[in-house]
């Protein structure tokens, strides 16, 4: 007699999205390139290009057999998305939120069952202090990414978010909680913006499955702080609830900050079945 129901599982198929700050791709570009041939994710995202649009090696990844949508600007900033097939849909930053920065970069791609799913890469506003002009640009930038991340969540139910969010959730987030409270990637204001984020229905994937203690996806480049581990969590994946129901793994891989001249951000990776 046949199976049809392990027949329906033999037929799954892993999708694999993953996120890094690459902190300058002219640096970094060698090192991407090495991950991606090891980590052929279905879509990578990146931030934190730091080049204009001309500069950007499309020559690399289409010889390495990727495909690739970008949104650049010179020394700050910049956003991509590298993937397996070609982008569909794309959106270079907010249509709600007139932006001189290079931050976000919308597009969809079609899953192996015939589905699709809508991705954002961005980089968030790193805010500098809580009481500057640029904290203020944080709140009212982050009050329009979610206008924005409702409306697409509506057309698409496959939905994720990933990239640099510059917050962290909680003190599990946070190497020293006590002191770093209320600092920068750890004030109220900032985490209240994130639970508004979740309340449209989204879903941190890492937190979804066992991690190890002192889990964290950025380090400072000073004070051996990753050979220490003083880091926080502040690059995230958010899942709608259609890919929550698909979700079977994520997780940060700390094995490129141990690079020669690295970047001070870890990949974050999720998997999800279709």
């Amino acid at each position: 007699m046949y199976d049809w129901h392990f027949a329906a599982l033999r037929t799954r198929h892993l999708m694999q999205f993953a996120t890094w700050n690459v902190n300058s791709l002219n640096i970094r570009l060698p090192q991407v390139l090495d991950w991606l041939a090891t980590h052929p994710v279905d879509v990578l995202a990146l931030q934190e290009l730091k080049m204009a649009d001309d500069k950007f090696p499309i020559q690399a990844f289409t010889e390495a057999g990727w495909h690739a949508a970008w949104l650049g600007q010179k020394t700050y900033n910049g956003v991509a998305l590298i993937s397996k097939q070609p982008a569909r849909d794309v959106q270079r930053n907010n249509p709600h939120f007139t932006d001189d920065h290079a931050r976000l970069i919308a597009a969809t791609f079609d899953a192996p069952n015939g589905e699709s799913v809508r991705v954002i890469g961005g980089y968030f506003p790193n805010g500098q202090a809580p009481d500057s002009d640029k904290f203020v640009y944080k709140m009212a930038w982050l009050d329009a990414l979610r206008t924005w991340v409702k409306a697409e969540m509506q057309i698409q139910p496959n939905f994720l978010i990933m990239g640099d969010y510059n917050i962290t959730f909680d003190a599990l987030d946070v190497w020293d909680p006590e002191t770093l409270e209320g600092t920068i990637h750890c004030t109220q204001a900032e985490r209240d913006q994130l639970q508004a984020l979740i309340a449209l229905g989204l879903t941190d994937s890492v937190r979804l499955f066992e991690q190890p203690e002192k889990n964290y996806s950025w380090w400072d480049y000073r004070d051996f702080a990753f050979r220490r581990n003083r880091g926080l969590r502040i690059d995230h994946v958010l899942i709608s609830d259609a890919l929550k129901a698909k979700a079977s793994k994520a997780y940060v891989d700390k094995a490129p900050r141990k690079n020669e001249r690295p970047s001070d951000h870890a990949p974050v990776v999720f998997e999800a079945t279709f």
